[in-house]
């Protein structure tokens, strides 16, 4: 290190340029001198040139007045999304009366939070038009650019974390941390992988050759498709919103976003940050539309023949007339449609180790999560133990709104909110009932919770059912909910049977001692993810501050965007994330040229030129040619070689 030091200083050292006749004084050094602070005057600018053009560039979105917990609105008796129908005072004072509405509501609370006009077909198919127009000169952006708005986008996101939060919360009725986990922490990382990866996945890739086309240079190219559409569900209103918008316009498309009605309000406001971090940053904010209605318009977007691409991200049922529909301009689908993903809970797992695990991948977003853990499928010898684990648990969670105004002054502490409607709430309590009627145990929960002091009507209690069979419909069904099944097995390939059972195929986790064995079984079962000893961990990995030792209350959740994600069976196909999920928004071009065009092209044989000859010698030719190049000893190939000359001439 000294010695590092002494190179780096040495001119300083040794040079007297003030001392006339000075031995130690060189012009080398003088030189060695300058060529040190000219590098360093260099760096210095191209450093502030880097930091102009490629710097986050900042801006205001301003938060609604609704985000704010003591904000107040008419509170809505029996609230959902037709509520103006019943209650005129709903309506905005400007009301069209051919026009149909859709009512924003906090679930929560049954605060209304604004009605809004839902776009007809002719407004759709202008946002379509405006996208198409805008995403010209978009696709002629540099990566350096497209980067310029991630980082924009992510510094705001950062910046206004909480405001982001309370606005999820406000529309969905789900709990702060619920949203930092879910909205926040997932949407940062996949900014942040666009902004460190997003080229890579995008550059032009040089694929090999083979030796009779030995002097050619195979490429394939990404190019943007143009116009794409997503159809995203309502359970993480900013980043369903979000993921799909900054893939598709980092690969140089425009997007048509239709969000859920349930999140009108929410995703508006989202959106609305994405159009200013592109206005300022010097783009036309029409490269991303977003559409309102309900879901009997939303063919208007899947059958329009502007649209190259869609991604779904909601009900099985929905995904299948969304692909339906896309058949008519064979337009490519990404369909993400939910599952029952189990957890198989090898003999001999530490269950006090794990419970924490469980507890979250079942009730997070009040067990609203496509990737959460449905079933758990535990040995006979530790199911008394883990029923008895998971229901004393569940009896102290409480249900609440975090932005329901408290006479202390502050947010109430609640575990989880509520569900984004009680639409499911009969057929929740009915398949409840036939599974308890069928022998199935419960001691907690299993019907809706009426809140002693929040208005909402959407709350459930958090459930856990055990001894359930595997063939019955709540085993079967998704239940988007918070309810945990108890599932026994006596050995291993009955849990994997009981695991792969079902017709959903989208996650699963595998827990138990020995890493080896748990390989072993998530290989065999169907499903596009699996987590091992962990949760979700192909979208969220989970960090222990503690190097070796796993400790729950210390553990730090970081997210990777660089694995696909995505399904099989039921689940849907296609996939999202990673350099997949970002490929799938481009066309794939090969492209094809000559190493060396000067020197060496394709050029027909006089052979096989037209007209042809002879057949004979010309299927010699082709024959010598195949055996040359393919046979499996040199003696034949050389062979090959032989009657290909003979053919020639």
């Amino acid at each position: 290190m000294r010695s590092f030091i002494y190179v780096i200083f040495h001119p300083l050292q040794t040079l007297n340029l003030w001392l006339e006749n000075d031995p130690k004084a060189s012009v080398f050094e003088v030189l060695y001198l300058l060529t040190i602070f000219s590098a360093f005057g260099i760096w210095l600018v191209f450093d502030r040139y880097q930091k102009a053009h490629n710097s986050a560039v900042p801006f205001r979105h301003n938060p609604p007045e609704a985000a704010d917990p003591e904000w107040q609105s008419l509170q809505i008796h029996n609230a959902n999304l037709k509520s103006h129908l019943t209650e005129p005072e709903l309506l905005p004072h400007h009301f069209v009366g051919e026009r149909d509405y859709i009512t924003c509501f906090d679930p929560a609370n049954s605060l209304h939070i604004r009605t809004v006009i839902a776009d007809n077909d002719r407004e759709i198919q202008a946002k379509i038009a405006r996208a198409r127009d805008a995403q010209v000169p978009w696709a002629q952006t540099t990566f350096a650019q497209r980067r310029r708005v991630m980082r924009s986008l992510l510094k705001w996101l950062v910046e206004n974390q909480e405001e982001c939060a309370r606005v999820a919360c406000r529309d969905t009725g789900k709990t702060l941390l619920d949203a930092a986990l879910g909205e926040i922490l997932t949407t940062c990382s996949k900014l942040e992988w666009l902004i460190n990866h997003g080229e890579r996945a995008l550059r032009p890739e040089t694929r090999y050759s083979n030796l009779v086309m030995s002097y050619k240079k195979s490429q394939v190219i990404y190019e943007p498709k143009g116009v794409v559409a997503a159809l995203v569900s309502w359970n993480y209103p900013l980043h369903n919103a979000w993921s799909p918008i900054i893939a598709a316009i980092f690969a140089g498309n425009a997007i048509v976003l239709k969000c859920s009605e349930h999140v009108v309000w929410s995703t508006d406001w989202f959106v609305g940050a994405i159009h200013k971090a592109l206005e300022v940053c010097g783009h036309d904010a029409d490269i991303v539309q977003t559409v309102y209605c309900w879901p009997n318009q939303a063919e208007v977007l899947t059958r329009s023949p502007l649209i190259k691409h869609i991604t779904f991200i909601g009900s099985e049922e929905v995904g299948r007339q969304v692909a339906v529909a896309a058949t008519e301009h064979l337009t490519p689908v990404t369909l993400e449609l939910g599952g029952k993903d189990p957890a198989i809970i090898l003999p001999d797992t530490d269950l006090n180790k794990w419970s924490s695990v469980w507890m979250r991948g079942i009730f997070q977003n009040v067990g609203q999560n496509c990737i959460g853990i449905e079933r758990l499928i535990v040995h006979s010898d530790q199911y008394d133990e883990l029923y008895e684990i998971l229901t004393e648990r569940a009896k102290k969670m409480r249900l609440g709104s975090v932005l329901a105004p408290s006479r202390e002054g502050y947010i109430s502490t609640v575990d989880c909110g509520c569900m984004i409607s009680n639409d499911r709430f009969d057929l929740l309590e009915q398949l409840i009932f036939e599974a308890h009627e069928a022998g199935a145990r419960m001691d907690v929960g299993g019907r809706q919770y009426r809140h002693p002091s929040s208005h909402g009507n959407a709350y459930f209690s958090c459930t856990v059912l055990g001894d359930v069979d595997p063939r019955s419909r709540i085993a079967q069904m998704e239940l988007f909910a918070p309810v945990a099944l108890l599932i026994r097995y006596d050995d291993i390939e009955e849990a994997i049977r009981i695991a792969n059972g079902t017709r959903y195929g989208l996650g699963a986790s595998v827990f138990g001692p020995h890493q080896d064995l748990c390989l072993e079984v998530a290989r065999e079962l169907e499903c596009g993810m699996v987590s091992i000893n962990d949760f979700a961990v192909f979208y969220v990995t989970q960090v222990s501050l503690s190097g070796v030792t796993y400790m729950p209350s210390a553990k730090l959740l970081s997210y990777s965007q660089d694995l696909p994600f995505g399904g099989m069976k039921a689940s849907g196909y296609g996939r999202l994330g990673g350099p997949e999920g970002l490929r799938s928004l481009t066309n794939i071009k090969a492209i094809v040229t000559d190493c060396w065009p000067s020197i060496i092209q394709t050029a027909i044989p006089k052979v096989l030129d037209y007209p042809v000859r002879s057949l004979v010698r010309s299927w010699d030719f082709i024959s010598g040619l195949v055996i040359l190049l393919y046979a499996d000893t040199y003696r034949a190939r050389f062979n090959g070689l032989v009657q290909l000359t003979k053919a020639q001439r």
